[in-house]
């Protein structure tokens, strides 16, 4: 199945800005975060909109991706997409696909060029979701993350073979992994390469294999590693712990952990990026004729100093009361926006002071008449009791 375009899937414009590119990200990752949406192709959509934003938020990476589309996130292309390189062409010692992989698939690799099956290869990247609350990528933590990973086996060192032997080269293919078949063409009888059916491409045969492992060098173990959440991090961002992922192959490096945050909402406040916001509800009283109260934040509750005459949407900035800044110093501002909360439920001594409040301004308040349904209730007393 084709990729959808990057923007597409994020929903924004390819004219979009950083800001508006990361806001959708948030939204929408949210929206299909397996641990909230149940849904059988919320996962897939996750992993759609992640890999979006993963592009997008990248400058090079997107402007490769406006020029060339999907083709330059494909490692087929230029030894790991356009950004490691571009295309190398025929003969150039690329993969994009020229005059030597035909020469070779027909005549038995007349380029030359043979991969070494038993050269280290580095393990598998993993990626794991970590859930924050809200005060805790304010001000950061250390967190303990457990997850199952492929390990190297500690029995037989990760060679696969019983301890006390090892691999053997493959009498068939001599350890290349390959071997040359011939067989009729319409160009005449041909030599071609194909990968060797005795080690399966390994380029060597275990003849006693791990009793832990079973041959594989890997086993699957619960892995524990320790994450040091950064003081300010945001919903979306990642982490990359270097080896933390799964083991390699012969020998190889392990793999790469990507750890991406989940922040969860507060009931108090907003967040975009340092800077934190929050609605003050104020009763008419209290900003008519000002008042000083205490304001929470999250560093502690501290005094405003509301002005007689406030009016509602009026803000007031709290400077250094925001989150931290993850690539600077000191911290954002909160800003605290004013709410006029009407009263409901009034007594009757209450709304004869605000009837003589406004009469004192100037302004005729009448009573408020009687309902339509109020009134028939009374015309039918009334003709009851004219009937008794």
């Amino acid at each position: 199945m084709a990729k959808r375009d990057y923007y597409e899937v994020l929903g924004v414009s390819k004219s979009a800005t950083d800001d508006e590119i990361k806001k959708a990200y948030r939204k929408l990752s949210k929206q299909y975060h397996p641990d909230i949406n149940k849904e059988a192709d919320a996962e897939d959509k996750f992993k759609e909109v992640s890999e979006a934003y993963e592009i997008l938020s990248d400058p090079q990476r997107r402007a490769a991706y406006d020029q060339y589309g999907h083709a330059s996130t494909d490692p087929n292309y230029g030894g790991g997409g356009f950004g490691g390189g571009g295309f190398e062409g025929f003969g150039g010692g690329g993969s994009f696909g020229g005059f030597e992989d035909i020469f070779e698939s027909f005549f038995g690799g007349g380029g030359g060029r043979s991969a070494n099956p038993n050269a280290p290869r580095q393990g598998s990247d993993l990626q794991y979701s970590l859930n924050l609350k809200f005060e805790e990528a304010i001000f950061g933590i250390e967190k303990t993350v457990k997850f199952n990973r492929e390990d190297s086996c500690s029995t037989c060192s990760g060679s696969g073979a019983k301890p006390g032997t090892k691999p053997e080269t493959c009498s068939k293919c001599h350890g290349q992994g390959t071997i040359n078949v011939e067989r009729q063409t319409p160009l005449g009888r041909v030599m071609t390469r194909q990968t060797c059916d005795q080690c399966g491409g390994a380029g060597q045969t275990i003849k006693d294999p791990c009793n832990d492992c079973h041959g594989t060098g890997r086993v699957k173990k619960k892995h524990a590693v320790k994450v040091n959440v950064p003081a300010g991090v945001e919903d979306g961002q990642q982490m990359r712990l270097a080896g933390q992922g799964e083991a390699g192959v012969n020998g190889g490096p392990y793999g790469d952990l990507y750890v991406v945050f989940h922040v969860e909402e507060s009931d108090l406040y907003d967040r975009d990026g340092s800077e934190i916001y929050y609605d003050l509800p104020l009763s008419f009283v209290q900003a008519a004729l000002g008042d000083e109260l205490e304001v929470p934040t999250v560093h502690g509750k501290v005094k405003l100093k509301i002005p007689a005459g406030t009016q509602t949407g009026t803000t007031f900035r709290l400077r250094g009361k925001g989150a931290p800044k993850l690539r600077g110093s000191g911290n954002g501002d909160q800003q605290v926006s004013v709410k006029i909360i009407t009263p409901k439920n009034l007594s009757d001594a209450q709304k004869r002071a605000l009837r003589e409040f406004a009469e004192a301004g100037g302004d005729k308040v009448e009573e408020q008449e009687e309902g339509f349904f109020d009134k028939m209730k009374d015309a039918f007393n009334f003709d009851q009791k004219k009937k008794r």
